[in-house]
């Protein structure tokens, strides 16, 4: 479900939360083969929640936003996040590392999916995708 439906009022359908659901599982199992250590999922505070929060490694603390579509004929899932999110997003980063005591490194990624009924799940991890403020 795009941002200008949920805007207009419509409310996500169970196939739309199921498919997120499914994206933010098949982020996480990535991430996890690659090495990294799961520290949260979908954390909240106020408005704002982190999809993936993640160790890279001992010193680099990851905030992860996952993004599922059914199709990329518009563009890839990664193209919804607005600069409202992203401030959104590093709002609340900020307020999960005041949590943990935690004031070094961290990075934003992005993890974009394709979820569609007669393909693979393509998978995208961008690294860097914005910069904290």
């Amino acid at each position: 479900m795009d941002r200008q439906a949920r805007q207009n009022g419509v409310k996500p359908t169970a196939a739309h939360l199921l498919k997120g659901q499914q994206g933010e599982d098949l982020a996480a199992e990535m991430l996890r083969q690659k090495g990294w250590k799961i520290a949260e999922r979908n954390w909240r505070s106020g408005r704002g929640e982190l999809d993936i929060i993640a160790w890279e490694n001992e010193r680099l603390l990851v905030f992860v936003e996952v993004k599922t579509r059914a199709y990329d004929a518009f563009g890839g899932p990664e193209e919804a996040i607005s600069a409202k999110k992203i401030n959104l997003l590093q709002r609340t980063a900020g307020l999960y590392m005041e949590s943990i005591g935690y004031d070094w490194e961290i990075r934003f990624d992005v993890v974009s999916i394709i979820l569609d009924d007669r393909h693979p799940p393509e998978i995208r991890h961008i690294e860097d995708a914005f910069f904290p403020t």
